[in-house]
């Protein structure tokens, strides 16, 4: 009995040295997974924070990084302690294949989120023109970008028809030109007409003096000469000085009245003699 009571403890002491020396070691491998994940996380902020990227995409390769870690390490930690891995690793692959095949759409607006994030095409508070769409970029998402219009409508966009479509961003440079418009009467002199709109883009104080402002003449039209006013101006201050020129010029030509043309057609009748009507034959009685 002493035997066999000495052998179970040799058998038990044995199986303590061997499996609680693979426990320790696991959960060893368990400590210095979760502090490298933690520090690959940081690491990846830091870098997303020198190189000015957008914190939305930082936080989230952060994360993915982490997690890949994480996985990376548990499943390397179950090997030490004897667990089979392989079909663990095949079942997180099939896992992973159909949750994308499930989520194929959105995944490619996540795709697209992650390309606007990394190219900044626009940022938080330009103003864009995107799919037909006008509106002051108000936030950019992994799935959806969120303009609001000028008449206060907010517009939320799928990433996928965003990145897919051409992005006009007119707030990209700090300085834009201002187009007006405006068709004369052929009565009126040319040279005039010129020095009378450039007077009233030179009345505008938020006109900027380099580059120049000029009026072009554009076309003789059905109705009028046609020119345009440009002026260049800081883009805070476009539409403002959109509306003040359209006021100075309608102000300045009438002033030295050049008028403003209504569309107008001419007709033309010419006089003729008339036709003769045959006689028609008398209607026979009955």
């Amino acid at each position: 009995m002493d035997s066999n009571i000495k052998a179970y403890l040799d058998l038990g002491i044995e199986y303590a040295i061997t499996y609680g020396l693979k426990v320790i070691f696991f959960l060893l491998l368990l400590f210095v997974t979760f502090k490298v994940a933690g520090w690959v996380n940081r690491m990846i902020r830091r870098i997303v924070d020198k190189k000015e990227l957008d914190p939305a995409l930082g936080h989230f390769f952060a994360n993915i990084a982490k997690y890949c870690v994480l996985v990376l390490g548990v499943v390397t930690s179950l090997g030490t302690v004897g667990i089979e891995t392989a079909s663990f690793a095949a079942v997180l692959a099939a896992t992973g294949f159909a949750v994308g095949m499930a989520l194929q759409g959105t995944l490619g607006h996540f795709a697209s989120g992650v390309m606007l994030l990394l190219f900044r095409p626009f940022k938080v508070g330009d103003y864009v023109t995107v799919g037909g769409q006008s509106g002051t970029v108000k936030a950019i998402d992994l799935f959806s970008t969120v303009l609001d219009t000028a008449d206060n409508k907010r517009i939320t966009m799928p990433n996928g028809m965003v990145y897919g479509n051409q992005i006009e961003n007119a707030s990209f440079h700090d300085i834009r030109r201002v187009d007006v418009a405006v068709g004369t009467a052929y009565e009126a002199d040319n040279d005039k007409t010129r020095e009378v709109l450039m007077r009233a883009i030179k009345s505008e104080p938020l006109v900027l003096d380099d580059p120049e402002p000029a009026v072009t003449l554009n076309e003789l039209g059905a109705s009028s000469i046609d020119w345009t006013m440009k002026a260049w101006v800081k883009k805070e201050n476009y539409w403002p000085v959109r509306d003040s020129l359209t006021r100075a010029a309608k102000y300045e030509l009438d002033k030295e009245d050049i008028g403003i043309p209504y569309p107008q057609m001419e007709l033309s009748i010419q006089s003729g003699s008339a036709a003769t009507l045959p006689p028609q034959s008398p209607t026979p009685s009955h």
